[in-house]
């Protein structure tokens, strides 16, 4: 398959196809593949950024609905990946677009999605569809072209699918053996030497973006040990995003509620802060619909400043039961009033539930690198002098 020239038309098969809810509710439309395809449907309120959301690995298991009503005008670019593989079980949209208007556009959607055997599904009205995922909540969801089939049964198929909880996700996307990130260019005036990141999933662009207040990058499997972490001499910890349900991670837990005990800088994003959370006695609960776009408001409680955020996940820390005595709430999404990041008030720990890196979104949290950065960093210095006192 040829690529798509920038401006060039892109011709694209349309298969009659209906997009099926668990809860029995029917969305007809076309694909650009044929067959059947499963999965958690969710939608996300971005204009742009369909590549980044494609290959975020956070979204493994799920079908994504774009509320923007066109999708793909602007094509793909290699530059503008999260990871090598397209992680969404589909992308639904009201127009698939057939045309690629971007100077720096390698390809089409069309044929990216094609390439990674992904269907595009179009043509529904997915403000219906938005406005019942927010009614009736995330569910499972089925697309099928053959519309001979009985629609009893592919319910009931819809319905027998594992939920997110009942499979390995992080295990599906996370790396196996331990690398050292490099970054293309090394950072000017680094703030700290050596952080071990825990990979549930992470997005590229996290990693590129701790490369600016990090010297030296350690990506390791979620499955490694405290001490084989610690053995890298790390001047603290970091926990990165991922897909799924923090609550049967309980090994992982575990391990984090050793790091934070024994007084190991730690800081994590999105599923790495609802780890966290967990690890210090609170709740993680799974919400209605999620948040997934690059529109949330954010209070930073700490500075009093509102940040406009990029969201992504379906799990958030709950208030009931929350440990007011070693915890301290940071961050509050403005529109539901969630837990949005954390602090510890006894260790040198810290988290937030939005996206600092975005990609895609705006760039409002971004100067949380370097402040997470300095806040180990002086975690890190504060521990080595407790080290000297007591040995002395």
């Amino acid at each position: 398959m040829t690529a798509t020239a920038p401006g060039e038309l892109t011709p694209y098969p349309q298969y009659p196809a209906v997009l099926l809810l668990a809860d029995g509710t029917q969305y007809k439309g076309y694909t650009t593949r044929q067959g059947q395809w499963f999965g958690e449907v969710v939608f996300n309120t971005c204009m742009t950024g369909y590549q980044e959301i494609l290959t975020d690995p956070s979204y493994r298991g799920q079908m994504v609905v774009m509320t923007y009503p066109e999708i793909g005008n602007y094509g793909v670019h290699g530059m503008d990946t999260e990871s090598g593989v397209v992680h969404v079980k589909a992308l639904i949209m009201k127009r698939l677009s057939p045309v690629t208007s971007s100077w720096r556009a390698e390809d089409s959607l069309y044929h990216y999605l094609d390439n990674a055997e992904v269907p595009a599904f179009f043509g529904l009205d997915t403000r219906a569809l938005t406005r019942r995922i927010r009614t009736a909540g995330a569910m499972k969801a089925g697309i099928t072209t053959d519309l001979a089939s009985d629609f009893v049964a592919f319910r009931a198929t819809v319905q027998a699918q594992p939920a997110l909880d009942e499979q390995d996700l992080v295990g599906e996307v996370a790396t196996q053996t331990p690398y050292a990130f490099t970054a293309p260019e090394p950072p000017v005036a680094p703030l700290l030497d050596t952080l071990v990141v825990v990979d549930f999933g992470i997005k590229q662009s996290i990693l590129t973006y701790l490369a600016q207040v990090v010297r030296t990058l350690w990506v390791v499997p979620v499955n490694t040990s405290v001490e084989a972490m610690l053995a890298y001499q790390p001047d603290a910890v970091f926990l990165s995003n991922g897909p799924g349900d923090p609550n049967v991670l309980t090994d992982v837990r575990e391990r984090v509620a050793t790091l934070i005990n024994r007084g190991i800088p730690t800081f994590g994003i999105c599923l790495g802060h609802q780890i966290i959370a967990l690890a210090c006695g609170a709740q993680v609960g799974k919400m209605p619909f999620g948040h997934h776009g690059g529109n949330h408001p954010v209070l930073d409680v700490e500075h009093q400043r509102i940040n406009i955020t990029s969201q992504n996940h379906g799990y958030a820390v709950l208030p009931e039961g929350f440990p007011e005595a070693t915890l301290q709430v940071t961050h509050r999404n403005l529109n539901d009033k969630t837990i949005a990041g954390i602090r510890h008030k006894q260790h040198p720990v810290m988290s937030v539930q939005f996206h600092p890196e975005a990609s895609p979104g705006p760039h409002d949290g971004r100067y949380l690198f370097e402040y997470f950065a300095r806040e180990m960093a002086h975690g890190a210095q504060a521990e080595r002098s407790a080290l000297v006192a007591a040995a002395d």
